[in-house]
């Protein structure tokens, strides 16, 4: 029997926001279930926007949230060798390409396409084909590495929160894997880690969607296994809106810092898009032993309400035994003092 090996890889270039925790718990809570493996892999290719600190914080908001993972965190900018094997290989079958069309070419034409009514795509110019002549190659300039979408067919998988997903390939652009300064792409790093960390359920939020069918076409290319596919649809405010990674209120840390407890944090998430039955107090134990299929996960996006993680979090602090308490409330206090006495 395939052992079930999920994982939580966010990009090190914010606040852990509270959405992508949600992400971690549904896919930790499968492999619990399953008596699976859970990775944590740090996908840190955007070196412009990743930091230390913010990598620090997914590990240490993991670890006050009990989310324990047993292989990892990996870093996709220490594989950075494995991923140009795998490129050199994909040049190497004619499933990639050098693409030297800069960014003003490229948004010239989009331009053009857009005038005509027609979706804004890389016109391929520099994509062999038998028979085709090429440009002649510009002088100084950095080409990128696009890979070599099919011009034809379509993709589906069927998604295992959202059913069957079916994209054409005539939607797709041949996708930059490399850029014009030799970092591997968000996209190729994702798809090789999953083959490569033998990944067999991906859960993660909906905004992926558009990036699975692209990731699909490279592992075929390669001829190896799909991983199954889940999407969780996004976490909404009050008003109906996105919540973004850069406001505090979404930075799960803001919650540890205001009081909130571990075991309030998740029995929330767990109950934002999915229930057994009228459950509405459970244990993460529970929760685990419940949760063995994504299915039963909401379609919709699930709207975050703070009045009823204030109500659990007051359910759980009432739990705790004048020990426990204290064990709580002590580090405050002394960091309190210190304030009051350098003041």
């Amino acid at each position: 029997m395939t052992i079930v090996r999920t994982r939580f890889a966010p990009s090190p270039t914010g606040n852990l926001h509270i959405g992508g925790i949600r992400t971690a718990l549904f896919s930790w809570a499968y492999a619990r279930h399953f008596n699976g493996i859970f990775i944590l892999r740090i996908e840190d290719t955007d070196i412009n926007r990743s930091t230390l600190s913010a990598t620090q914080t997914i590990i240490d908001g993991m670890k006050w949230l009990g989310l324990n993972y047993d292989e990892g965190p990996f870093y996709q900018t220490k594989r950075i060798n494995r991923y140009f094997e795998i490129i050199n290989y994909l040049l190497s079958n004619d499933y990639a390409y050098y693409c030297y069309s800069s960014v003003e070419e490229i948004e010239s034409f989009r331009k053009k396409q857009r005038s005509f009514g027609e979706k804004p795509r890389y016109n391929r110019i520099w994509r062999p084909e038998p028979g085709k002549i090429l440009p002649s190659i510009p002088i100084n300039r950095k080409p990128v590495i696009r890979f070599k979408n099919p011009l034809y067919g379509n993709i589906t998988w069927n998604d295992l929160i959202k059913g069957k997903i079916t994209i054409s390939n005539k939607e797709l652009d041949d996708l930059v894997i490399v850029r014009a300064d030799g970092i591997p792409t968000y996209n190729f790093c994702a798809a090789i880690d999953d083959w490569d960390m033998k990944i067999t359920h991906v859960i993660r939020g909906d905004d992926h969607i558009n990036n699975t069918p692209r990731q699909i076409n490279i592992l075929k290319a390669l001829g190896v296994t799909l991983p199954f596919y889940g999407h969780l649809p996004m976490v909404i405010d009050s008003n109906k809106v996105k919540i973004s990674k850069r406001k505090e209120a979404t930075d799960i840390m803001y919650y540890k810092k205001k009081g909130f407890l571990p075991e309030a944090i998740l029995n929330y998430l767990a109950r934002l898009g999915w229930s057994h039955g009228n459950e509405e107090i459970f244990s993460i134990k529970q929760f685990c032993y419940w949760f063995n299929d994504c299915k039963y996960l909401s379609k919709s996006p699930a709207q975050f309400n703070l009045k009823k993680l204030e109500w659990l979090n007051n359910f759980y602090i009432k739990s705790y035994d004048d020990k426990k308490l204290l064990n709580l409330i002590q580090p405050i206090i002394k960091k309190k003092k210190q304030y009051l006495y350098y003041r």
